[in-house]
């Protein structure tokens, strides 16, 4: 979700199958730099293998250009890595949310989205993705508003993500923010329904 100068980034912290809750902790937002991250909502075991493989790639692209990986340019090492699996996919969709630097110095808001197999969802807005995504784009677009202030947005996505999950019996368990600034990136977890 795009603040004004800021975005954040959330996630539930539930794992399962189906009605079988698994854990109650597990991770899907990543750092990919100080001021990026992507969130995989998906498939357990291609989360963790697709973290790795990015981490790889930010890795090589950082010792190559001898610089921090842009937002737009690792929304394209998503979908090209997404795209090369196309024909066995992986069951993922990453949510990339981070501050692009311009060439003047400031930091403007980015997120996009992707599905499994690597098409590009530039956005304005709010992205959503994962088992709840039709109950967070609902929530989202009533509240959602231009140019909240970081403590506005945090507001903003945290009661999105909880009043979404509260309508999923596949979801929630626990909602990780976190919101990028320019100066820092705070994260909170929050604590929701265990039923």
């Amino acid at each position: 979700m795009v603040g004004k100068d800021c975005v954040a980034i959330a996630s539930d912290l539930r794992l399962g199958t189906e009605g079988l809750g698994i854990s109650s902790n597990f991770q899907r937002v990543f750092p990919v730099t100080d001021r990026l991250y992507v969130g995989l909502s998906g498939l357990g075991t291609d989360v963790t293998t697709l973290h790795e493989r990015f981490r790889y790639r930010v890795n090589m692209y950082t010792i190559k250009e001898e610089r921090d990986i842009q937002p737009e340019t690792f929304t394209h090492v998503v979908s090209s890595t997404l795209y090369e699996h196309r024909f066995g996919p992986y069951f993922i969709e990453p949510v990339i949310a981070g501050l692009s630097k311009s060439p003047t110095g400031t930091f403007k808001p980015f997120i996009a989205a992707t599905d499994l197999i690597g098409c590009i969802n530039l956005a304005k807005d709010f992205v959503v993705a994962g088992v709840a995504s039709s109950k967070l784009f609902g929530v989202a677009e009533g509240l959602w508003e231009p140019d909240l202030e970081p403590e506005d947005l945090f507001e903003t996505i945290s009661q999105t993500f909880l009043n979404a999950v509260d309508r999923d019996a596949f979801s929630g368990w626990g909602v990780i923010v976190h919101l990028i600034t320019k100066d820092q990136v705070l994260s909170r977890t929050l604590k929701a329904r265990m039923d």
